[in-house]
């Protein structure tokens, strides 16, 4: 199937007396499957997108940074992928079907706190620097498939990209392997998978060791030393 993706990015610069430049950007992405999306965002930080499946706008930013509501940001979502999706068709048509451009994405996959076993923590797979905004993310648990894992709105990266963030919530055993597994058009059927091994390093005894001998050696030196300045005091 041939993925075709119109995607629209609204930036205004603001510039202050102080010479600091803010950007504030909306991001509207269409295209010829279910994926759709409706973001607007301030200095790379998103404020509020539209959920689609929900049918309801999003507010991502926390109570206490006072952010911008926007009534009604759902509603002009959907007026605005009904007029993009007729106008993608007509640019189709208009360009002959051109060749898609494709950038691989690249994966990693981390903890978001220090590792405790049966401490319950997070698994992030972030993927990175992919084009279009378009990809599937899965995750395995020791070969066994996961589906509870949650996942971030496309975020564009300032060379044109994109990035997504899949995360799983998760309690560490020991010896429990995790893997994320991204397809996007780009890779051509190779998906790309990035695994993660629960291994907590226990605490080392060599230091601990070390330190005891070194302390009862040097306490047997000091008892030595006050035996033979006793027995020399005793013999003048």
């Amino acid at each position: 199937m041939e993925l075709y993706v119109l995607i629209l990015t609204f930036t205004v610069l603001v510039s202050s007396e102080v010479n600091v430049v803010h950007e504030d950007f909306e991001l509207i992405v269409v295209s010829n499957t279910p994926q759709q999306e409706d973001m607007i965002g301030f200095d790379g930080e998103e404020i509020v997108h539209s959920d689609f499946a929900r049918k309801q706008e999003v507010y991502s930013l926390p109570d206490f940074s006072d952010p911008m509501q926007a009534p009604g940001f759902y509603e002009q979502s959907v007026t605005n992928q009904q007029i993009l999706k007729g106008n993608l068709d007509i640019c189709i048509k208009a360009y002959k079907n051109p060749p898609q451009q494709m950038d691989p994405p690249q994966t990693s996959i981390y903890a978001e706190n220090d590792v405790v076993l049966r401490v319950e923590n997070n698994l992030i797979c972030h993927v990175t620097g992919f084009y279009p905004p378009y990809l599937n993310i899965s995750w395995t648990k020791n070969n066994e498939i996961v589906t509870e894992a949650s996942l971030s709105q496309y975020r564009p990266n300032k060379d044109g990209t994109y990035n997504i963030f899949s995360t799983l919530t998760m309690t560490p055993m020991e010896g429990d392997i995790y893997s994320c597994t991204v397809n996007h058009m780009s890779l051509k059927d190779q998906p790309q998978t990035k695994t993660w091994e629960v291994d907590v390093a226990l605490p080392s005894v060599g230091p601990a060791v070390f330190c005891g001998v070194g302390l009862t050696l040097g306490l047997l030196g000091v008892a030595v030393g006050t035996f033979f300045l006793i027995k020399g005091n005793n013999c003048n």
